[in-house]
């Protein structure tokens, strides 16, 4: 999934929103139910590391996508309470661009959505937040193999944007575009340690309905 391809989804959407007749618009005490499929795609760096003998850059993190959860209830016409869940994430490690291990995350996030148009057909909104990540089932391969990895949780700030396209009365469409501070440090039991940023985009396209 890439940014240009999730532009000409949310145009489209909202092309045919704009066509169609006032359906969900949202109000106080709305509860927004989303769930589709969320990528998460990491800006990924690495920090050199002595005890390792890495270099910076060396540790690769790849993307995955699972499906997600999202919850909003607007305490005024305006504002939501926002809560994102997903099923576990697994990412490919690598280093110096070969694979060398995998770990599951969960990246459950806690923001305010401000909703510019809460009355109109297509309404665009933006979000912060706090990003909770705990990293488990870490597993070692290749150059890693026989070696124990271990990746500390992280806490980070969370950005987002994203729109809501009415499809009919119940339904509508929803994409939503975050970036999320997630930062660990990756030991190898033993050996040493690299300080990671993860950083990623995560791009997600989905469904949701009003109670």
């Amino acid at each position: 999934m890439n940014y240009k391809a999730l532009l000409s989804t949310i145009a489209a959407a909202t092309a045919l929103g704009l066509a169609s007749q006032p359906a969900t618009a949202i109000e106080e005490g709305d509860l927004l139910l989303r769930f589709g499929l969320a990528n998460v795609s990491p800006n990924d760096s690495s920090d050199p590391s002595a005890s390792l003998s890495l270099p910076a850059d060396a540790v690769g993190v790849e993307d995955d996508t699972q499906p997600f959860i999202n919850v909003t209830w607007m305490f005024t016409d305006n504002l939501g309470l926002d809560i994102l869940g997903a099923t576990p994430f697994t990412h490919d490690i690598t280093l110096n661009g070969t694979k060398a291990g995998e770990t599951k995350h969960l990246p459950p996030t806690v923001g305010v959505q401000y909703h510019f148009t809460p009355k109109s057909d297509v309404r665009p909104y933006v979000g912060a937040g706090i990003n909770y990540t705990t990293f488990f089932s870490e597993e070692t391969t290749g150059a890693l193999a026989g070696t124990t990895l271990s990746l500390d949780d992280s806490w980070g700030l969370a950005a987002q944007v994203g729109v809501d396209v009415d499809i009919n009365e119940d339904w509508f469409f929803n994409a939503d575009l975050r970036y999320m501070n997630i930062e660990t440090t990756a030991t190898i039991v033993g050996s040493g340690s690299v300080d990671v940023e993860i950083n990623p985009w995560v791009i997600g396209l989905g469904v949701g309905t009003t109670f």
